[in-house]
Parts: structure tokens; sequence; C-alpha cells
């Protein structure tokens, strides 16, 4: 077979390297061929250790135990599932010092099939990040034969069944919807794809993990462009098995190299917590970082969302004083100020002088002492939108000509690597905060998260993927432009529904819980998000009308997310696009005095200022659930279940005695230490305390 055009390999290795070039980066530490004793194919940091058999398997310890047998665990995915062996040829290990991640070790194994293919296999391990390894293959072919590739499987493992079980996390988006954060039962099985799931649901964090009581392994990708890759995690008939795969096949030529993708494998103790904060750190030093989130993002949220489209202006310029009385300080005009998405043009019934009438809008909005914010969906067109017809060439289509939808708005994606649909945007975002005066901008939509390959001609990409890889590109030019057109514009992005892309992550102020399906979303994704941005940025936990009954205000407060509410004033919306729920979201006197009480209690302790410490109890095992939070010398804990009667444990305390506080009842429950630091107690849904230093609660 002829050798696979380069355009062609982009399209399918999904971001893999062809080519010996590919390989220089590990120039240092390329192995001796045959010069290598198998006793040296080991490599270990004193949290993870990782060896090699004479079949280039694989086996993972940790702390002097091993954790698996040796397994097949990075692999050539052939064409008909056939499985090429390879018997080990050399090893050699250096040392490392690398620009961005400092001081380490390198080891390479390198090993052949009988059909000629060369398969070397580089582990680092950095000192800044122990018990996480960087797993980068490549596979030379030196036989005469070309070969055809299915894909390849790197950091595959199974950890064996223990009392208790397995949990998991995915960082991948389901159309359902479903828990990021879920207990791994029997037939549990996700193939957890970084692709689109559907036509408008995909991408995410490039991370699954899979953990028991005592032990977790995580996996993902650590390139600083998102790649088209899968995280599959499966229950197995002895226990639970993680991988990361690439199912893009090829024709591997005589003469050829495939370079997988770095792959990173962490051994851990606890839930996902420390394996996504372990990622966020080795990522900030690829250049992904969080920017420093004005201090407005701390502000809680008001949304206009409860009148829904057919608001009235009226309508929301009334409830702004009640609003702004309850502790509000952000006011969000959302879905409906627009005659169509795609155009965002001024709706001229609501806003019948154009410009002039919304910068009447957000002067409103100030006068009252709140900031406005404005709610966007980029990259929809919709169906009889001028831009549609105008600007057809935005369009992103498929390898058949075909369009994207946009399911929610019945619209169709625009390509966000096409320069002049980021333009197009640009120049929106530049007018709605320059010239209307918003602060602020909600950007909403399952869409956002990530976008099929483009194969649109006009665009002339290099290859259909950098659609999928240019979103992040597209993001980041409009939060520029917000923070050109005021420095101290927020901008919150909502794909609803999805997993938190992390590639976005350095144009997100605020990611909010995005449409939670309960509050146990609220909280695990909350979890989750503080682990991939740290302290930079804001997490919030959306309407509080999404939690459990509707009134949750707990799920938030207690994680340290900023409360929303869409409450409405002094009446229901008459023209519901779906049944309200019971009561409605109108802002009844019982619901006042307990929105009031949540909104002080927020503003007072402003936790999610505060340091989240998500390595100090494992969500998926400690009963009752629990969070603790450190701020200005004070310990906060929040403790979840239908019902609780017995102990828990205040974790993280310094030295000292501890003065407890009943947050909510406003009640002493005694005084702790580190040493003797359980008390006994009672509650439904929640129970937020504060552990005061005694010196300092005097």
């Amino acid at each position: 077979m002829a050798p696979i055009e380069r355009r062609t390999l982009l399209k399918l290795m999904a971001g893999s390297m062809v080519g010996a070039a590919s390989w220089a980066a590990l120039a240092p530490a390329r192995a001796a061929q045959g010069g290598g004793r198998l006793a040296d194919a080991r490599l270990e940091d004193g949290v993870i250790s990782i060896a090699f058999d004479r079949q280039l398997r694989t086996r993972i310890g940790t702390r002097g135990r091993r954790l698996t047998p040796y397994q097949d665990s990075e692999r050539l995915l052939l064409a008909g599932d056939a499985a090429e062996a390879f018997a080990f040829t050399g090893t050699r290990q250096v040392a490392l010092d690398d620009a961005r991640h400092g001081p380490g070790r390198q080891l390479l194994v390198s090993g052949r099939s009988t059909r000629g293919i060369e398969k070397q296999v580089a582990v680092s391990l950095f000192d800044r990040a122990p018990g996480m390894a960087v797993l980068q293959v490549r596979y030379r072919n030196l036989g005469e034969a070309a070969v055809e590739v299915a894909g390849w499987r790197n950091a595959a493992h199974e950890l064996a069944d223990a009392p208790g079980g397995f949990w998991s996390y995915s960082g991948a988006t389901h159309t359902d919807r479903r828990d990021w954060v879920q207990p791994v039962g029997e037939g549990f099985e996700q193939r957890n794809t970084l692709g689109m799931d559907s036509s408008d649901y995909g991408g995410g964090t490039p991370v699954a993990n899979l953990w028991r009581r005592d032990v977790g392994l995580a996996v993902g990708h650590v390139e600083p462009v998102v790649r088209l890759l899968d995280m599959p995690v499966r229950k197995t008939a002895g226990g639970a098995a993680i991988a990361v795969e690439s199912r893009a096949p090829a024709v591997l030529a005589p003469g050829r190299t495939l370079t997988t993708d770095r792959v990173l494998l962490c051994v851990h103790a606890g839930d996902h917590f420390a394996p996504l904060a372990r990622y966020r750190e080795f990522m900030r030093a690829e250049g992904l970082v969080a920017p420093l989130a004005p201090e407005s993002a701390f502000a809680p949220v008001w949304c206009a969302w409860g009148y829904e489209r057919d608001f009235t202006v009226e309508q929301v310029l009334a409830t702004l004083p009640k609003a702004r009385e309850l502790g509000f300080e952000w006011a969000v005009l959302d879905d409906g100020w627009q005659t169509n998405e795609g155009d965002w043009r001024i709706d001229r019934r609501k806003f019948p002088r154009g410009d002039e009438d919304m910068r009447a809008f957000t002067r409103a909005v100030r006068a009252q002492g709140m900031r406005p914010r404005l709610w966007l969906a980029p990259l929809a067109a919709d169906p009889g939108s001028d831009v549609l017809h105008e600007h057809v060439d935005m369009l992103l289509l498929d390898e058949y000509g075909a369009f994207q939808t946009v399911t929610w708005w019945n619209a169709l994606t625009q390509c966000p690597a096409y320069q002049p649909t980021i333009d197009y945007y640009v120049a929106l975002v530049k007018k709605a905060i320059g010239d209307w005066g918003f602060e602020g901008l909600k950007l909403d939509g399952q869409h956002l998260n990530a976008v099929a390959p483009c194969h649109n001609p006009a665009h002339r990409h290099a290859h259909p993927n950098e659609s999928f890889e240019g979103l992040a590109g597209f993001w980041n030019a409009i939060h520029a432009a917000a923070r050109e057109a005021n420095p101290e514009a927020v901008v919150e992005l909502c794909p609803c529904g999805t997993a938190f892309a992390f590639h976005n992550l350095p144009a997100t102020d605020q990611f909010p819980s995005s449409d939670p399906l309960s509050s146990w979303q609220v909280r695990s994704k909350g979890k989750s998000i503080k682990a991939l941005i740290g302290e930079r940025s804001s997490y919030a936990g959306d309407h509080v009308e999404l939690s459990d009954g509707g009134a949750d205000f707990a799920s938030s407060v207690g994680i340290g997310a900023v409360i929303s509410s869409k409450f409405t004033w002094p009446r229901d919306t008459q023209t519901p696009t779906a049944p309200l729920p019971p009561g409605g979201y109108v802002l009844t006197p019982e619901k006042e005095a307990l929105w009031r009480k949540w909104v002080e209690l927020y503003r007072r302790h402003m936790l999610p200022k505060g340091d989240y410490l998500g390595s100090l109890y494992d969500i998926g095992f400690d009963r009752p659930e629990a969070h603790a939070i450190a701020r200005e010398g004070a310990m906060y804990y929040a403790f979840y279940a239908d019902a609780w009667q017995g102990r828990v444990e205040l974790r993280g305390l310094g030295a000292g005695r501890y003065r407890v506080r009943n947050l909510f009842d406003d009640t002493e429950l005694g005084s702790v230490d580190a040493e003797r630091n359980t008390l006994e107690v009672a509650f439904s849904d929640f129970l937020l305390l504060q552990a005061a230093p005694v010196a300092a609660a005097a």
C-alpha cells in the first residue's frame, strides 16, 4: 500500500504525530538498542512505581505494594482487533531538567515485534508531581509491508475488586447529562469520548478516574490542545478497568512512525480531587491558566430567566429593587432580548429605540446598585436569520456537506476556527460591553463545549479537526474582547449540561454547575471544578431553583459556590414555555425570608474566596458526604445526608482549640481540637459548621 499522506494522517490520528521529528523532544532519553537489562526497566518516585516485563507489559505499584499484575497497558490497535506482541530489546534511564516541569527522570523501554514494528515507551516522572507519570509511545514500521492500524491504547490497567467497590469520575460529556461522579456497579461501562456524543454535546476535561477506598488510578492526556480521544471505564469480572484510547484508523507504511499523544497515569489516595488538582498544575506549566477573576465574579447573581423568553422590560426592572434588597448584585438579562440567535439584533418590541433603550436598561440596573450581565449563545445561527443566508460560509459542515445542529434552538453551528466567525462575535461582544454597557456575559448552550470536525471547503482548514481544536482559541478571542472593552468584565461560560472543557479555562471567569439535575450534581461538579480551576476563578451553583426542592442553597454555600436565583416578583410569568414547578418561581414571603437568610450567610462568610480542601474527604466513600474550606483562620465544614444521627469528623484542624457553631441555626456545638475532632450530631439534608480558633472566637 502507498504511504499515507500527511493531511490524511492528521485527520485520522486526531493529533498523533507522524515522522521521526515527532520524537525529537525525547531525544535526550533515546533508548540504547539491545543494551539494557530487564532489571533496569522500572521507574518509581515513592508514590508510583512502573515496571516492565519482557513483553513490554507494565505493572503498577505504590509505596512498596503491587496494585496490578503485568498488563498489556500500551498497545497498537490493529485492524480486526489483532494483537501485536513485542519482545524487549533495551532500556535506558536519564535525568530530566524540563523547562516547564522542572527536574525529573525518564525511562525509555524498547521492543520489537516479529513483523518488524519497533515500540518505544517513554515514561517521565517529575519531582513536582509525585505519583503522576507521563507516558508517550512511538511505533515505527521497520518491516517491508504496510500495517493497517485501528488506533492505539495507553495507560490501560485493571484494578482488582476490593470491599466497597469502585467510584469513578468522567471528564467527558454525555447527552443525557449524567453525573460526572458515579459508583461503578455491575455492568457499568462508559466510553467517555472527548468527541461529539451527539450533534451538540461533546468535549470535556481529558481525565477519567477510578478509585477504591484504598487507592485510585487516573488517566488522561496532557496535550495543550484538545484531542479526539476516549477514556473508557468499565466494570470487569474481577475489578474495574480504565485506559486512554485513540480509535482513528491509519496505515503505517514501511519507514513511517506513529507517536501517541502524551498521556498521564496517576496513582492516588482518596477521590478524584487530588489527581485533578495535579493535572491542573501540570497543565498550568503547559500554559493553560485561568484568568484572575474580577472581584465581582463572587457576587450573588439574580437572573431574569424566571420570566423566560417572553419577559417584558417592565417585569425585569420592577424586580431589581427586591433582588438588590435581598443582597443580589448581578442582574442577568437572559434569552429573549434578541430577534434570533445568529443576527443578535435587539428586539424592538421590547426595546423600541434599539441601542438607546439597551443603554438605558444597563443604566437602570446600575441605578439600583447592581451590575448588568447579558446572555448570548455564540456559534448558533437560526433558520431565517440574515447571518445564515448572508454568511453561509461561517457554517460548520461535515464530510457530506451536512450541518451540525444546536437542538435547543433548532439552530445551525458556525465554525469557531474560521476567522470571519471569530471577527463577527468579537464585534458583538465589544458592542455589548463597550457600547450597551453590560459588565459581564453569560455564554450559554450545550454546543459551546465542543464541535464536530469541519469540512467546509471555504475555511481551508489544514485538517478537519481544526474546528474541534480551535474552539478554545475562539473563547480566548471572546474573553480578550470583553476585557478590552471593560478590564473588569466577567465572562461566564455555561455549556448546558456538559462537562467542563478544561482547554477553555483561560477564557473563563465563572463556570456554573450548568443546568444541574440535582443537588448532588451541584456539589460533585463543584468539587471537580474547584480541583480544575483552583484559586483563580469562581464556580457558581446555578439557579437555586434547579436544586433539590428548588431551595437548596446549602449545597452551594457549603462548598463555596457563588449563589444565584431566578425568582420572579411579585408574580410568576403568565406565559411559561413549560409547566412551572409546584409553587412556581414567585418569591413568596416564606421564600423571601429563606432567600434573605442564605444570601446574608453567603455574604458574611464568602466561602468561594476560601481554600477548598478537597483531599480531606472522599465524596464516594465517606459518610455523611463532607466538604471542608479554610478561610481567614477558621475551618468550615458542610455535611449532607437525607438524615444523619451519629458522629462527624472535623478533619484538617490546626493547633489549639476550636469553637464549633452551627451556621444556619446559629447555635454553639462545643469545642474540638486536632486530636479530639469528632462531634455527635443529628441533622436532615445538611449541616454547616464553622470551627473558629478559641482565641479568635472569644
